[in-house]
């Protein structure tokens, strides 16, 4: 699967020297709100994002198409699901309460 960043669209989540639980809590913040559909892109410097990532998507419902080709540093690329899973605000890898 090729993915190609439109200029202008999407999200970008910066979590460059984040380590992970930080990042998921930036993701969870930065995509609150958003549109399904939305293509987010992930910034991240933790070796450990590459298989958090996944796995938050697994468990959220939202799409993990895979790390983003040719880029300079790691960016992951998340596509929102409509049908997500709400997770905490303050603890993104929990489901909110009903």
């Amino acid at each position: 699967m090729t993915i190609t960043p439109v200029p202008g669209s999407g999200i970008t989540v910066d979590g460059t020297g984040l380590l992970c639980v930080a990042l998921l809590l930036r993701l969870r913040k930065q995509i609150d709100g958003a549109v399904p559909g939305t293509v987010v892109h992930v910034a991240a410097t933790d070796p450990a994002a590459r298989l958090d990532l996944p796995a938050w998507c697994h468990m959220t419902g939202h799409t993990y198409l895979g790390p983003l080709p040719g880029a300079e540093r790691p960016v992951y690329v998340i596509q929102l699901a409509a049908d997500a899973l709400t997770t905490r605000a303050d603890a993104p890898w929990h489901p909110a309460a009903s």
